[in-house]
């Protein structure tokens, strides 16, 4: 039996959402207290851990080419694997070579405790400060809920996250109030659903107490479903660090499809949820996900679905294809649609998102926006506006985690061209 005696270095790493993405930041902050240094996913390490997404089989995919890779780099490094593909089926994760650990989403709060278990009680040496290699994002992921006790047909969410539970809002704020601290600008509050926020008062109470009781200058929603958009929620956002951005899933513009998918809504629904949305938030940034090639998805469904988005106008669409997920209703229906006319069917609605998010950026141009400015790759910095629109900055300065305002002057092909609206002069 292997034994790993000098455990010093953990590599995380995450596929899929951004409630993941908030667990492994939770977890990097966990190694750290502990004493591990935390390196990036492409160094060699002790330990490298996977926080792993089943949503469909491409992200099936991804993971056991990650964890291939992990095992090729350092064949002795101690590969961990963790979340909703590990909930799933780990018998299919245990055949892959190199894999020491395979930990579901039941027991993730205790990832640490049973690595120290598997490493025969080694405790890391300890490190002062923060490790140089550490590199958390410059906008931080909150969760404040997890699970669905709604499922919709095609979601195997539910079966490998469970029912809906959501964290104290005293335990949220501290969380929020610590990132703060530590010299973010930027919180996003993510979970499964978070629109079925269920404690003290629900989501709007929530967010009015983060509003009021931090000096955080953006906070941002990570997904949020039609009927989550009531009027005492919207009024929220007449407070300008409430980011003018929601991630808003349709799923589908046709009406039979989305009954098919149990989402609970109409295409009539999802239509008064938006006009809502962007007559009390000024220059709203709508993005969604859309599915195509659904179970029984018709010439004409899809027809209706493309045209409905089309008539939206989303700053932003996720496109995918449909993917049986064992376990599901949507795994049981007929009339399955060809791979060849889903892949049709793809390309048509990514040239449509294309084209969509092209127009809504020309829009902005022109404009004086503040940027959160996020890192620097090939001499250019890359931040955020409030409303998601991606900036590019040609400079040699240091920029990062700097809230500047910049003008915006050409369309780039996955955002726009910037240059800074003041003059910095570093000393």
């Amino acid at each position: 039996m292997r034994r790993w005696s000098r455990l010093n270095t953990v590599a995380l790493q995450t596929v899929g959402c951004k409630l993941n993405q908030a667990e492994t930041d939770s977890l990097a902050r966990r190694f750290l207290e502990a004493g591990y240094q935390v390196v990036a996913p492409h160094h060699a390490t002790d330990i490298y851990v996977l926080n792993t997404c089943t949503v469909t089989h491409i992200a099936d995919r991804k993971c056991r080419k990650l964890l291939r890779l992990a095992h090729r780099r350092r064949p002795d490094t101690l590969i961990v694997v963790t979340g909703c593909y590990a909930e799933r089926t780990p018998a299919e994760l245990s055949s892959i070579e190199g894999v020491g650990l395979i930990i579901g989403n039941r027991d993730k709060g205790s990832l640490l405790e049973i690595i120290g278990d598997k490493a025969n009680g080694h405790r890391a040496r300890s490190l002062r400060g923060r490790p140089q290699s550490l590199s958390l994002r410059t906008r931080a992921l909150v969760r404040i809920q997890e699970g669905c006790s709604r499922p919709c047909s095609f979601c195997i969410v539910p079966l490998v996250r469970g029912p809906e539970r959501s964290r104290s809002r005293e335990e949220i704020i501290a969380e929020v109030k610590a990132r703060l601290a530590e010299g973010y600008k930027e919180v996003i509050l993510t979970g499964t659903r978070i629109g079925r926020y269920g404690q003290d008062g629900g989501l709007s109470e929530l967010i009015g107490h983060i509003l009021e009781e931090s000096d955080m200058k953006r906070l941002r929603l990570s997904s949020l479903e039609p009927t989550d958009l009531t009027p005492d929620l919207l009024r929220l956002w007449e407070d300008s660090r409430l980011c003018p951005h929601i991630h808003l899933p349709l799923q589908s513009g046709s009406d039979p499809v989305l009954e098919r998918m149990s989402r609970g809504y109409s295409t009539a629904d999802y239509l008064r949820a938006v006009r809502l949305a962007r007559e009390a938030i000024p220059n709203l940034a709508l993005t969604t996900d859309i599915m195509v090639g659904f179970p029984g998805e018709t010439q004409e469904e899809f027809s209706d679905s493309y045209s409905f988005c089309e008539r939206m106008g989303f700053a932003n669409m996720h496109v995918f294809p449909y993917s049986a997920r064992p376990g599901t209703r949507a795994a049981l229906m007929e009339k399955t649609v060809e791979d060849g006319e889903k892949r049709q069917r793809m390309h048509a609605m990514l040239d449509l998102a294309k084209r969509s998010s092209q127009r809504f950026r020309e829009y902005f141009l022109g404009r004086k926006v503040d940027v959160l400015w996020e890192g620097n790759k090939d001499g250019n910095w890359v931040g955020l506006t409030d409303n998601y629109l991606r900036v590019f900055l040609p400079s040699q300065a240091v920029l990062a985690n700097e809230l500047l305002a910049a003008n915006l002057i050409a369309q780039k092909e996955d955002g726009l061209w910037g240059e800074l609206a003041t003059q910095r002069f570093e000393s």
